[in-house]
Parts: C-alpha cells; sequence; structure tokens
C-alpha cells in the first residue's frame, strides 16, 4: 500500500511533535519506578527482589517486544501503530493505578513495557524515514531526548510526585499526558511507511523468548543465594533457543528481524557504539543515587534533584550535538562525547570525592558525553544500511542497546556489592568498604568508556548505501 506523503509543514511539525511527547513520557516510566520501590515495597509488603521485577520485567518485555516492530511498521498503519501502542500503555497504566495487588500491578507494567517495546525503535524508524539524509542529524538529535533524557528524566519525575503525592500519582501523570496525545494522534499522525505486507512468523517470535531467559539471568547474577545450576539450564536453552532465532532470519525469505543488516561492519560498529554510550548513561542515573545516599547520607529526594542538571544538560545538548554531527561529521562527533566519558569515568576512578556538587558536575560530563555519541552513532548506523533495512537496523539497534543496559546494571550491582563485601569483610570501616565498591565500579566503567572510545576510532562516515 502506498504511503500517505502529503503533510504541509505544519501537519509535519505536529506529527513529530505528538510523537516524541508519546514516546518520551512512555519511555520516562522505564526507569520512574526505582525512587518508589521503598514506598511499594511497604504497600504490597514485598521484598526488594520481587519489587525489582516492576523494572526487570519491564526491560525484559521490551526486549521481546521491539523485533516485532519491523513486521509491525511493514504490516500495519503507522497511525493505527501508534495509536493502538499508546491505548495499550493507557489501559496499562490504568491497571496500575487501580492496582490492589503486585500482581495486578506487574501485568500493568508488562502491557506498559510491550506498547515501549513496540514503538521505541518505530518512532526511530519513521523520523530516519521522513527526514533527508543531510538533515538526519539534526532530526535524530531532537530525538535523543526521547532516548537519553526520558531515561534520565525517571526517577526525577518519581522523586518529585513521591514527595508531593502517593506513588499513584505518578501514574496519574502518565495516563493525563497520554491521554492528550492519543486525542491528538487522530487528528495530526499519517501513514507515512511504505507497507509490505507479510506472514507474522510465530515460530521466529518463539525462538525470539530466548532473550527473556537471558535477560532474567543478567539480572540474578548478581543476588545472593544464586542457584548456578539452574541459571545455567536457563543460559544454555536461552542461547540455543537464540541461535535457532538468528538461524531462521538468515534462511527464511521474509524474516521477522532481517539480521543482514549486521553484514555492514561500520553498522556493527555504530551498535556496540551506542549500546557502550547507553551503558555508562543507565549506570549513572543507577549508581550515583546510591552514592549519594549511602556515602554522602544525602535525603532520597535530594539524590533525586542531584540528577536534574545531568539531565537537563543532556536535553539542552542533544539537539546540537545533531546539527553539529551534521555540520563537521558523525565520527568527530562521537569522539568528543567518548572523550568526555572517558574523562568522567576517569576522574571518579582516580578521585575519592566527598562534595555532591563536584559529582553533578561528572554525571553532567558523562551524560553530555551520551548526547555526541548514542543518537549520531544510531543515524550513521541507519545511513549505512539501504533504505528497506532501516527499520530492522534501529530495531536491531534498540534491542542490542537495551541488552547492554541491563548487563551494566547487573555488572554495576555485582562489582558494587561484591568488592564492599570484601573489604568490609578485610577490616574496612563502612564509609571505607562503601568507598571501595563504588571505586571498583568507576574503574570497571573506566575500562568499558575505553573500549567504547577505541570503537569511535574505527568508525567510518558512511553515506546511505542507496545513494
Amino acid at each position: 500500500m502506498e504511503k500517505d506523503s502529503s503533510m504541509s509543514s505544519l501537519t509535519r511539525f505536529w506529527f513529530i511533535v505528538t510523537m516524541l511527547v508519546g514516546t518520551f513520557t512512555m519511555s520516562i516510566s522505564q526507569s520512574s519506578l526505582s525512587t518508589a520501590y521503598p514506598t511499594l515495597m511497604n504497600y504490597f509488603g514485598v521484598s526488594a527482589d520481587t519489587i525489582q521485577w516492576l523494572t526487570t520485567g519491564f526491560m525484559i518485555v521490551m526486549c521481546i517486544t521491539m523485533p516485532i516492530s519491523p513486521w509491525l511498521l511493514n504490516n500495519m498503519s503507522f497511525k493505527k501503530l501508534f495509536i493502538g501502542a499508546l491505548l495499550l500503555f493507557d489501559v496499562g497504566t490504568l491497571i496500575i493505578f487501580y492496582g490492589s495487588s503486585f500482581l495486578i500491578v506487574m501485568l500493568g507494567r508488562v502491557m506498559e513495557a510491550a506498547a515501549v517495546g513496540v514503538l521505541f525503535p518505530s518512532y526511530q524508524t519513521v523520523l530516519l524515514e521522513i527526514t533527508p539524509e543531510k538533515k538526519r542529524g539534526t532530526i535524530m538529535g531532537v530525538a535523543g531526548l526521547v532516548m537519553g533524557s526520558a531515561l534520565a528524566c525517571g526517577p526525577i519525575i518519581s522523586g518529585i510526585f513521591l514527595k508531593f503525592t502517593t506513588w499513584r500519582g505518578l501514574f496519574v501523570f502518565f495516563m493525563v499526558v497520554i491521554t492528550i496525545i492519543l486525542g491528538l494522534s487522530f487528528f495530526v499522525m499519517r501513514d507515512v511507511m511504505p507497507r509490505i505486507e507479510t506472514k507474522l512468523d510465530w515460530l521466529s517470535i518463539f525462538y525470539s523468548l530466548g532473550l527473556v531467559g537471558l535477560l532474567y539471568v543478567i539480572t540474578e547474577i548478581g543476588k545472593s543465594g544464586t542457584d548456578w545450576l539452574i541459571l545455567g539450564i536457563i543460559l544454555l536453552i536461552s542461547i540455543i533457543m537464540l541461535a535457532l532465532f538468528v538461524h531462521r532470519q538468515l534462511t527464511i525469505p521474509d524474516p521477522l528481524l532481517d539480521l543482514w543488516v549486521m553484514k555492514s561492519f561500520n553498522y556493527d560498529l555504530a551498535v556496540l557504539l551506542t549500546g557502550f554510550s547507553y551503558i555508562s548513561l543507565i549506570v549513572v542515573t543507577i549508581i550515583f543515587p546510591l552514592y549519594y545516599q549511602g556515602v554522602l547520607h544525602v535525603s532520597p529526594f535530594i539524590s533525586g534533584m542531584a540528577l536534574v542538571p545531568g539531565a537537563a544538560f543532556l536535553s539542552i545538548l542533544n539537539p546540537l550535538t545533531g546539527t553539529l554531527a551534521d555540520k563537521i561529521g558523525f565520527k568527530p562527533t562521537m569522539l568528543i562525547g567518548m572523550t568526555m566519558i572517558v574523562l568522567g569515568w576517569g576522574l571518579l576512578s582516580i578521585l575519592t570525592i566527598s562534595d555532591i556538587w563536584i559529582m553533578i558536575g561528572i554525571a553532567m560530563l558523562i551524560e553530555g558525553g551520551n548526547a555526541f555519541v548514542m543518537m549520531p552513532a544510531v543515524t550513521l548506523g541507519a545511513n549505512s544500511l539501504p533504505n528497506p533495512l532501516i527499520s530492522h537496523g534501529t530495531a536491531v539497534i534498540t534491542t542490542v542497546r537495551q541488552v547492554l543496559g541491563s548487563t551494566g546494571v547487573a555488572v554495576a550491582t555485582l562489582v558494587l556489592v561484591d568488592f564492599t563485601k570484601h573489604a568490609s569483610l578485610s577490616g574496612k570501616s563502612l564509609v571505607m568498604a562503601n568507598q571501595f565498591g563504588f571505586h571498583a565500579v568507576y574503574w570497571t566503567f573506566f575500562g568499558i568508556a575505553v573500549i567504547g572510545f577505541i570503537i569511535a576510532l574505527l568508525i567510518k562516515n558512511t553515506q546511505n548505501d542507496s545513494e
């Protein structure tokens, strides 16, 4: 079916604004509950390990729905897809609001995650499709507000609502904004994607569930009392399923997710680089509040507010770095960002910091660096592919980034717990043991940032193959 390309400049503006605001609001929900854990634990009478599934489960469901997004874009009107995702999220949020038990709230979170998982790669594909290549850096810089800033803003917005309302107030906010965007969508959204209808491959979807097992193992590795035999069995089955998924995508005529995009080495480097920058961003939003509360002894509200400058700096830089990438090239832009990230983790590794303002400054340095890397890497990766493969390429990038982000959080948690425990058992005071654990985390991610810098050196500026 032909796509609807008849959009005036005003319609195009509201189309993009509606899409970005809707996706931004939905994305906030991914990281918004971390500051609400104690409140939710007390309310539902569950343990910390259980309540964390409101975030862990969210990330897992996102990952298993992301590979389906290219098929949906090819077989559905984008307007219907967007409205359907908003409606699914809105209903899920309503279920959470009225939820009287943890299981009901978890059901609502699964519905929210499915909506975000479908929409996250789709909105990037649509933006790339409707934007000339020479302007893609700029528009994808604006899109970076959704990907980076939403993640950083989640704990901040949650902290504000928890201070002035109950935990349900946060979900009222989500419902109000999404309902407004849903109403606007009926008037401003258009079917902008060409459609090539194919049959949905249910066997591929079944094999993709190996991602569930993989992410489950990743999240359970750092917990005490881990049953390594069970985890090993789950990991083996998951790897076999994912191997079958990859083989099927490479051999069937109409794959659910076309993995031949990986044959472009430049695209592969872009996938890794966007994942590495995302790791730094998500670890900062998780680890820094723990440092503020555990070492600097500030309140949860102050620790949440301390994330504001970094999130604001990231939000300001995202559109600017996109324009910069269009002017000086993607590689120089990404090298600037990786230099900032390496410098930030390096300073944390060699310094013992007792001033929250210095920590805020370093958080701004790392998060600002992310603005120079993540969306330029996504755009460069898309430019390395022919147009028909862009939807598959963005789905692969988004899925890999999510898996790497989950792995980064698991590694950070494992290193922090183990090194703090080791230092405490060796006779160090609680304060010194905490410092030792955090420095181990900083050195770990300094090493990861250096690898990311090397990847940025290897990347080449590439024009779109379709030209």
